[in-house]
């Protein structure tokens, strides 16, 4: 039962669904559910969610929120990101309380990893 008014599903556009699925396959072991050739639904990442067909693309510069994953190996992870197709717009920077990098998938969308800072 999702819980009484707080954050549980979101929606970002997709330029290409199935190389959009596969990125997050590959790069998170996401799984999804298909609802006819321009929805994908994803599930137990933390916020559920989808991807809907369209031309438009979700990046900061344009003024969209900023979904961020948490990673206890940040450069594993970056790696991870870049050998599925990802694409780093941020390299690893330091932010007061850990280190983060910006990447988008192969639609175009902005996403960043964030992780501790290394001791």
């Amino acid at each position: 039962m999702p819980d009484h008014e707080k954050l549980n599903y979101v929606e970002y556009p997709a330029k290409d669904l199935p190389a959009t699925k596969a990125f997050f396959q590959a790069a998170f072991n996401w799984t999804f559910e298909d609802y006819g050739q321009a929805y994908t639904a994803f599930a137990g990442q933390g916020l559920d969610g989808g991807f809907f067909q369209s031309d438009l693309s979700a990046r900061t510069e344009r003024g969209s929120a900023l979904l961020v994953f948490y990673s206890d190996d940040l450069e594993g992870t970056l790696a991870k990101v870049v050998d599925a197709g990802g694409r780093i717009v941020k390299p690893v920077f330091a932010f007061p309380g850990g280190r983060r990098f910006h990447f988008t998938d192969p639609s175009g969308n902005e996403f960043a990893v964030w992780g501790q800072a290394q001791s």
